[in-house]
C-alpha cells in the first residue's frame, strides 16, 4: 500500500477544460476510498459532512452542443433529474429558482425560455410569463397534451432543440419539495439577470415569494441559498436566519461593473460584512490560488466550488486536500463513486494523505 500525492501538474490545463472534462472523469487514475464518518460537525442544525457532493441542476447540466451523451442524458432542473441524482450518495441537489409574473417560483436556469414555431425562433423572459405559460413548454404531464417544443439558445447565439435521452416536464419549487427524497439537501440558487439593475423592493418581493414556499414545505430538509446577485444574497440573509446564504462568484474570470463580483477577495468582504456563511466559487479560481482557501477559512467562511473541472476526480481530490468543503458536479455517478471510495489515513502537517 502506498500513499498517493497529487500535484497541480496532474490536473488538466485550467484554461483548456471544456466538455472533455466528462471523458476525463472516467479515465482518471484517482479513485479514492470513503471519507471518515467521524469527520462531521453540526452546522445550522443538521449534519454537515466535511466534504459534500452536490448534483448540478440535479444529475448535471445539459450541454446540447456537446458530442458527449452524458451531458444530454436527463433533462436538467427536472424532477426526473433530481430523483436520479438522489440514487447516488450525494448530499445536496443544486437548482435554479426564478419567479413567474404571477408569483410562482419555478425551476429553470436560463433567463429566457424559447420555442421554434414553423422555423421561427421565439423566446420569452421567464419572469415575464405566467406559470401556465411557463409549463406549456416541453413535455406535458397530462396524457395526450402536446407542449411547445423547447429549444435553447446558448451564449454564442446558436439554437439547439432541447433533446435529451430522458425528458421531463418543467416544474415548480413546491413540486420539488414534494417529490424529491426528503433526506437530500437543496442548494437553491436565487437566479437573477445580470443585465438588469434591480430595485430593493423588487428583490425583496421575489425573495419573499420564494421564502414562503421554502418555509411551508422544507420541514427538516437541509437548505442553503446561493446567488450571484450580491444584493439578493445580502437581502436573503436579512430576511431570514434559519438557512445559510452563500455568495456565488466566478472568482474574476469575467469582469462586471459591480466590483463585488470580480474576485474572491471581494467575495470574502461581501460575506464577512453581510453575515453570509460562505462562498461558492468557480473551481479554477481556487486551483490557481490554493492559498485563498486558508484565507476564506480564517474569515470563518465555508467554501464550495462549481465548474467543469469538478467532473475530473483528480481536481476534486486536490480540493479535498486543500480544505474545500464541497463540490457541485455534473457527473454525479463518477464523482460520488470516487469520493465514496476515498479513505483518509493520515492527517499530517495540515495535509490529508490517501490510500491509493
Amino acid at each position: 500500500m502506498a500513499l498517493k500525492a497529487v500535484h497541480a501538474s496532474d490536473v488538466p490545463n485550467l484554461d483548456q477544460v471544456t466538455e472533455s472534462a466528462a471523458a476525463l472523469a472516467v479515465y482518471s487514475p484517482w479513485l479514492a476510498q470513503g471519507v471518515k464518518d467521524e469527520g462531521e460537525e453540526t452546522k445550522w442544525g443538521y449534519k454537515w459532512p466535511k466534504f459534500v457532493v452536490m448534483g448540478h441542476r440535479g444529475s448535471g447540466m445539459n450541454m446540447l452542443q456537446s458530442s458527449d451523451a452524458k451531458l444530454k442524458s436527463i433533462k436538467e432542473n427536472s424532477i426526473l433529474s433530481f430523483n436520479a441524482a438522489t440514487q447516488f450518495p450525494i448530499d445536496f441537489v443544486e437548482f435554479d429558482v426564478q419567479v413567474t409574473k404571477d408569483d410562482c417560483p419555478v425551476i429553470f436556469h436560463d433567463n429566457f425560455i424559447g420555442a421554434e414555431d414553423k422555423g421561427v425562433f421565439k423566446e420569452e423572459r421567464v419572469t415575464d410569463i405566467t406559470l401556465l405559460e411557463f409549463l406549456s413548454y416541453g413535455p406535458q404531464r397530462e396524457g395526450g397534451k402536446v407542449g411547445r417544443p423547447l429549444v435553447r439558445k446558448i451564449k454564442d447565439g446558436r439554437i439547439f432543440d432541447w433533446k435529451v435521452e430522458q425528458d421531463d416536464s418543467l416544474c415548480t419549487l413546491q413540486e420539488v419539495f414534494e417529490k424529491v427524497d426528503r433526506s437530500k439537501g437543496f442548494n437553491i440558487e436565487l437566479k437573477f439577470d445580470d443585465q438588469i439593475v434591480y430595485k430593493e423592493e423588487k428583490l425583496e418581493h421575489v425573495l419573499q415569494v420564494i421564502l414562503q414556499v421554502v418555509i411551508k414545505y422544507a420541514k427538516d430538509r437541509p437548505i442553503l441559498f446561493s446567488s450571484f446577485q450580491p444584493d439578493a444574497a445580502l437581502l436573503m440573509r436579512k430576511m431570514q436566519t434559519t438557512y445559510p446564504v452563500y455568495f456565488l462568484t466566478n472568482g474574476g474570470s469575467e469582469i462586471y461593473t459591480d466590483i463585488r463580483r470580480n474576485s474572491l477577495e471581494e467575495a470574502m468582504k461581501l460575506c464577512s460584512g453581510g453575515g453570509l456563511q460562505g462562498i461558492v466559487s468557480e473551481v479554477k479560481a481556487i486551483l490557481r490560488n490554493p492559498g485563498v482557501v486558508t484565507k476564506i477559512k480564517q474569515a470563518k467562511l465555508c467554501i464550495i466550488t462549481y465548474g467543469q473541472l469538478n467532473n475530473v476526480p483528480d481536481a476534486v481530490y486536490m480540493q479535498l486536500l486543500m480544505g474545500v468543503e464541497g463540490v457541485i458536479v455534473d457527473l454525479v455517478r463518477e464523482i460520488t463513486e470516487a469520493v465514496s471510495d476515498s479513505r483518509i489515513l493520515v492527517k499530517e502537517a495540515g495535509t490529508w494523505n490517501f490510500l491509493s
